[in-house]
């Protein structure tokens, strides 16, 4: 995810960062440009259509199909910018959770019981890790303490990783209230936030596997391009040579909407502004060590 200052307008302005929509997009507006060039030169030196039919009035209609395809991009953005913002919320309660369970239990545990913290203390960062793997469909083998090889062997790297992490914790906790270590209030106490890893894992996999539909970005992307390319007949007979700019201008704002609402409706992605996973990750395994 890219950290910036939201108040260094010089910065945005003159500085492309690699995620910039621009270097993207380049290639394909300097052929709008040379598109918008050749059209603009055959009209005014050899077709001269308005001079025969007086079709000024013709971007009236341009203007129309500006509104309506503004209208298009604006449900597009919105509804690709709330996908991202339910995963960062998801992966918020991650952190949470992890905290809470690990203070209920170093209240619980005590302090002498250290081969049961030095499980909570690897595991319970682990889930964190196991899911951003499995979302971002990666290899899913962990990096686990030689300590604890017995319990974490058991998982199986082809199925649901994130589930049997999950499955493991759980485990733990019913042993440790069937030897007595904790009390069944306590039990009941700690479910909540062991329920919880799997209510985000599910939530996590249902933004995942639930794109768009592609009726409709498959219509918008050919709306757009359909409108782009028309321009240059629709404002020749009004601007002229100056069409060339506009028509390059107005495919780069459309375009770098569509392109920024595509790499934001999938949060958890390595583009430069996904979820800073990673990060994420980090936070929870030292958070985690230090409460335990």
């Amino acid at each position: 995810m890219v950290q910036y200052n939201p108040k260094d307008w010089l910065g945005f302005i003159f500085r492309i960062h690699k995620s910039d929509t621009f270097r993207k997009l380049w290639p394909m507006i300097l052929l709008m440009l040379i598109y918008a060039a050749g059209i603009a030169y055959l009209e005014i030196n050899y077709w001269k259509w308005d001079e025969k039919n007086n079709i000024r009035n013709i971007s009236v209609m341009y203007s129309l199909l500006g509104f309506v395809i503004s209208l298009l991009l604006v449900f597009r953005t919105n509804t690709a910018y709330d996908r991202w913002w339910e995963g960062r919320k998801l992966w918020g309660s991650l952190i949470n959770n992890s905290r809470n369970l690990s203070l209920k239990l170093n209240a619980m545990l005590s302090k002498s019981d250290s081969q049961n913290r030095l499980f909570f203390k690897t595991v319970i960062p682990q889930f964190a890790l196991a899911l951003k793997n499995h979302l971002r469909a990666e290899s899913t083998r962990l990096e686990l303490d030689e300590s604890l090889h017995e319990e974490l062997s058991l998982i199986d790297h082809d199925k649901h990783v994130p589930n049997q992490v999950a499955s493991l914790i759980f485990n733990k906790v019913n042993s440790l209230y069937a030897s007595g270590k904790i009390t069944g209030e306590q039990f009941i106490i700690l479910n909540a936030e062991l329920q919880s890893f799997t209510d985000i894992s599910g939530a996590c996999e249902r933004i995942k596997n639930t794109p768009i539909p592609y009726s409709y970005s498959a219509f918008l992307k050919k709306f757009i391009f359909f409108y782009v390319m028309t321009l240059p007949w629709g404002y020749v007979y009004n601007l002229g040579y100056y069409v060339i700019p506009v028509v390059g201008f107005i495919f780069y704002v459309l375009a770098s909407l569509e392109l920024v609402a595509e790499e934001i409706e999938d949060p958890f992605g390595v583009d430069s502004n996904d979820l800073p996973m990673d990060k994420i990750c980090g936070n929870i395994d030292k958070q985690v060590k230090e409460l335990l």
